[in-house]
């Protein structure tokens, strides 16, 4: 008996699991957000609410273990802390800390800061889904597979590979001193709000309609423009100024005469509104034309490599599109990059390896590269022909450009019936962004998702005003919920479905942030403030060390006074992280968290230094050193 002989609804593209069962143990982020996007995916319980874990659960998988019954056997995920890396790590702060997201994530305030958000954790459930996904797919293809790991510290590297490629590149020199500063802006009448424009005479006219000083707005176009791969935006001061003399209707209007794309940042309040019940993603099948092709698989997909064989096109820029490629050429397929004539422009960007940019390379390497001119007609034959012989076709092009190429999913589905079309978008089905802009649609990128979505207030402390993350999260998370939908596509297919369309979006992903965000704050019991964030205390921040910071865990930060006395401190009285800092300030990072753990209290130094961090022997078996430091793929299967 196969995948496809279940007989329930086997070939439902929108729901591949199907007749399938799913079993969740481990009470973790990354577990309970795996086990929901199985559920999604129409996978159902093997038995009743509170049964015994799944079988065979391993003690030393603490982050959780999912379990997904098929006819004949079954498909198990552990899903570590600290997986492979030769680390101790124990919770989603250590990974924070050890793994790079509070340096990035710090870095536009000029100091490693902690995110508000279990961000590594929801991540490490995604690819937990899509080492199942491709397994199950792998299984239908003969290969066997029957286990998968991986953790929420390679969730993390991940998340930060661009930063680390870049940070290690041959020419990318000492890293800058922080300087903080930038968006979001602030009204006269007290409106907080984010813009986002990739062109400078945009950029000019809007604040020349403000009445902002030229010099200021000149010397703020570059770093504002290199945000994204700084993480930092230390703009002119007198920008911030600008803003605040004018009332945001004032502040509306001149965007939209100027045409750069403006939203509202939402706080806690609204944040955690979004349905944490809607699928990150939409599977629509695609209409059947005769008998269903059968699967590719005749070149042998290996236990480690469950898409061999299968072929990806795509045509996309900047990450989210890209970054779902490279994933699924990892899990082993062959994937085909449409770039225009001469090239991506982003492929240039420095620090660079060779010729090519360190961070286009950490989302493109290893991909076939065709250039194609897709507003030719003679462009978009050379497209088709190209699709007539892949399985996967993916993009992230502007709303309405698929159709005005004539390259929508009903044009290529005409020449390939049995292939998934992945369309991935800014805002897919978000209600509201562009009410600002008189109902125009605003640039669909990552910080502004942050800001309308409510990310930006739950990436925040309790009592900060909300602003998004100058760490690129849901253009991170947006690729990998493309990459999770395509697999789900595929593995319809295997079961009989037929071809696909997949739609998923940067706010598709910020869903799966709130939503999860929603659940912590429902068990910890803060919904009914105003203010839906949890409460920080004075140790959640990391203490300051000799050479660094040190990151406190969950039980450390509720006890300072054994906090203190492993440390041989004096009992804190009155200021509390005062107290700490100061002794904490005489010894290395590293001699402060072993003496913590030897007290039975968690804590770990904090990565300061991406490029020390890709030197670290302990992370070796994850990072690889290819002229620059790139992401090893996060998975690990057994036959």
């Amino acid at each position: 008996m196969t995948l496809s002989d279940t007989g329930v609804a086997a070939g439902d593209t929108a729901a591949p699991l199907a007749g399938l069962t799913v079993e969740r143990a481990g009470e973790s982020v990354a577990a309970r957000v795996a086990e929901t996007h199985l559920r999604m995916l129409g996978a159902g319980s093997a038995a009743e609410p509170g049964g015994d874990p799944p079988e065979g659960a391993p003690p030393d998988a603490p982050a959780g273990r999912l379990v997904v019954g098929v006819p004949g056997g079954r498909i198990g995920c552990d899903i570590d802390w600290a997986g492979p890396l030769g680390v101790p790590l124990g919770d989603e702060t250590a990974v924070q800390a050890a793994c790079g997201i509070m340096h990035v994530h710090g870095r536009a305030v000029g100091e490693p800061r902690p995110l508000g958000l279990d961000y590594a954790s929801a991540v490490g459930g995604v690819l937990a889904v899509h080492g199942l996904l491709a397994a199950a797919i792998g299984r239908l293809r003969g290969s066997g597979a029957a286990g998968v790991r991986t953790s929420v510290a390679q969730a993390a590297l991940l998340s930060v590979g661009q930063y680390l490629a870049a940070a290690t590149a041959p020419e990318a020199g000492r890293p800058e001193e922080p300087r903080h500063g930038g968006p979001p802006f602030d009204s006269a009448d007290g409106v907080r709000f984010e813009i986002e424009t990739f062109d400078a005479e945009t950029w000019q006219r809007f604040w020349a309609l403000l009445g902002a000083d030229q010099s200021a707005l000149a010397r703020g176009w570059r770093p504002f423009l290199h945000r994204y791969a700084a993480a930092a935006c230390p703009l002119p001061p007198e920008l911030q100024a600008t803003a605040a003399a004018h009332v945001f209707r004032a502040i509306a209007d001149a965007a939209q005469a100027a045409g750069i794309s403006l939203v509202r940042v939402r706080g806690a309040d609204t944040s955690t509104a979004v349905r944490a019940d809607r699928a990150p993603w939409r599977l629509s099948a695609a209409p059947r034309a005769g008998t269903p092709e059968p699967v590719p698989g005749a070149r042998g997909p290996g236990t480690a490599s469950p898409l061999k064989g299968l072929v990806v096109v795509e045509s996309a820029r900047r990450v989210q599109g890209p970054l779902a490629g490279h994933v699924l050429r990892l899990l082993g397929a062959e994937v085909v990059r449409i770039e225009p004539p001469g090239g991506d422009p982003l492929r240039w960007m420095p620090p660079t390896v060779g010729r090519c940019s360190a961070r286009f390379l950490a989302l493109n390497r290893g991909k076939r590269v065709v250039e194609i001119d897709i507003k030719s007609p003679a462009g978009r034959r050379e497209v088709c022909e190209l699709v007539a012989g892949a399985d996967v076709f993916l993009h992230n092009w502007a709303p309405g450009k698929a159709a005005a190429f004539g390259l929508d999913a009903a044009d290529l589905h005409a020449v390939r019936p049995d292939l998934v079309y992945a369309c991935a978008s800014g805002w897919g089905r978000a209600e509201g962004a562009g009410s600002a802009m008189g109902g125009a649609q605003p640039l669909g990128t990552d910080f502004l998702v942050q800001a309308h979505s409510g990310v930006g207030a739950l990436v925040r402390p309790r009592g900060e005003p909300p602003a998004p993350s100058l760490m690129t999260l849901t253009d991170v998370l947006g690729g990998l919920i493309s990459a999770e939908g395509i697999l789900a596509g595929l593995l319809a297919r295997c079961r009989g479905a037929g071809g696909a369309r997949v739609d998923s979006s940067l706010y598709d992903a910020a869903t799966v942030l709130t939503g999860s965000a929603a659940a912590a704050g429902a068990s910890a019991g803060v919904h009914g403030r105003a203010d839906r964030r949890p409460l920080r205390g004075p140790l959640h921040d990391p203490l300051p060390a000799r050479d660094g910071r040190l990151a406190l865990g969950s039980r450390a930060r509720g006890a300072p006074d054994r906090v203190a006395r492993a440390l041989g401190a004096a009992a804190p009285a009155g200021d509390v992280r005062a107290a700490l800092a100061a002794h904490c300030r005489a010894y290395p990072a590293a001699e402060l968290a072993g003496r913590l753990r030897a007290a039975g209290l968690d804590a770990t130094p904090v990565c300061t230094d991406l490029a020390e961090l890709a030197a670290d022997p302990r992370f070796g078996a994850a990072v690889e050193a290819a002229g620059a430091a790139f992401v090893r793929s996060p998975w690990e299967f057994s036959p």
